[in-house]
């Protein structure tokens, strides 16, 4: 385990004490459980930028193969 060193706003703060105290739970436990979900939004909400821009990718190279089947199918 790491050790921190954090500055909060002051709001923020007292926000995560009376939470934390009202939830019965250690501060620091409290801001890793905070930290997981907000890395797990991120990691998904970076997955979904890069699934549309390979799916932009996959879309115009499909355009090119749906073009080249059709003048194929008009030389018949």
């Amino acid at each position: 385990m790491k050790t921190l060193s954090l500055k909060l706003d002051d709001d923020i703060f007292e926000s995560t004490e009376t939470i934390s105290n009202k939830l019965n739970i250690a501060r620091n436990r409290y801001i890793n459980d905070a930290l997981k979900i907000y890395n797990k939004y991120n990691e998904k909400k970076m997955l979904k930028k890069q699934l549309q821009k390979e799916s932009k990718i996959v879309s115009r190279n499909s355009m090119g193969v749906l073009a080249e089947f059709e003048k194929i199918a008009n030389e018949d």
